[in-house]
């Protein structure tokens, strides 16, 4: 039917909402599987790739490439199981990752921050002004880690298809809303929707393989046919030309592929 991606603030029921829904809907509830998949696709450290989607950059940091390389890779594995269908992912930035397919549902669940830090503070045995500041911390983290990197606010409406307040709605009211939304004709997968998923893996795959080596590369993919773009000359583009023919074999979908050197790529672009 669909994929539905539920966005949140920690202590906001989010990730209970969301066993919720899958649970109804019978879909696969998916989070941490995405780092476990990227870790062993890309041979790298689960903490590394924890930190790159929760550690907001700061002005100083030596990692910054590191920390691209990895929501590649992560956005990759998060691709190829969601592709699959029928799939509830609670993870950090799921809207962002999977912009531009038709058939993602997304939803952001919000609380006060009142609830929230009465949550912490019995959890961790302190006090609520304590609580209240490792809440805000936290809050910041996730939107300087989002702006970094997609130039995007996580508290922006406009993001989302669907906006839910665990208050005056309750926990079930929330997961009633979400299936309801999910089972509309706007969010059910299409065999148009599911190419333009199809094609987005491909060019993820594409762009993990090569964002080592050449950090610099945005790619498109339409019905398999593959561009790489690079803003390096040509003699650094005749180096990802014979990088990039490989991938033919490695990567799935791929009918044929192209690199532009010297030029911007669309923005539709990984």
């Amino acid at each position: 039917m669909g994929i539905i991606t539920i966005s949140r603030g920690s202590y906001s029921s989010g990730k209970e909402v969301a066993e919720k829904v899958a649970q109804f809907l019978q879909y696969d509830c998916i989070s941490r599987e995405v780092l476990l998949d990227a870790s062993g696709r890309y041979h790298v450290d689960e903490i590394k790739l924890v930190r790159a989607i929760h550690d907001a950059p700061s002005i100083l940091e030596r990692l910054g490439r590191k920390k691209t390389v990895y929501v590649a890779f992560i956005r990759s594995a998060l691709v190829s199981r969601v592709k699959k269908d029928n799939v509830v992912y609670h993870g950090l930035a799921g809207h962002l990752l999977l912009k531009g397919v038709p058939h993602v549902l997304k939803v952001r669940i919000i609380a006060d921050l009142e609830t929230r830090a009465k949550k912490e503070a019995e959890r961790e045995g302190i006090n609520m002004e304590k609580a209240r500041a490792i809440i805000t911390a936290d809050d910041q983290e996730r939107r300087k880690w989002t702006q970094s990197l997609y130039g995007a606010d996580p508290w922006d409406s406009s993001l989302y298809d669907l906006v839910l307040k665990i208050d005056r709605l309750s926990f079930d009211d929330a997961v009633d809303l979400i299936c309801r939304a999910a089972c509309r004709e706007a969010f059910k997968t299409t065999a148009s929707s599911q190419q333009k998923l199809d094609d987005l893996d491909t060019a993820c795959a594409v762009k993990a393989a090569l964002i080592e080596e050449f950090p610099e590369v945005m790619v498109t993919c339409e019905y398999g046919n593959v561009v790489i773009y690079t803003t390096s000359g040509e003699r650094h583009a005749n180096k990802l030309r014979q990088a990039v023919k490989p991938l033919e074999e490695t990567v799935e979908g791929i009918n044929s592929m192209e690199v532009h050197s010297g030029s911007t790529a669309p923005l539709s672009a990984v």
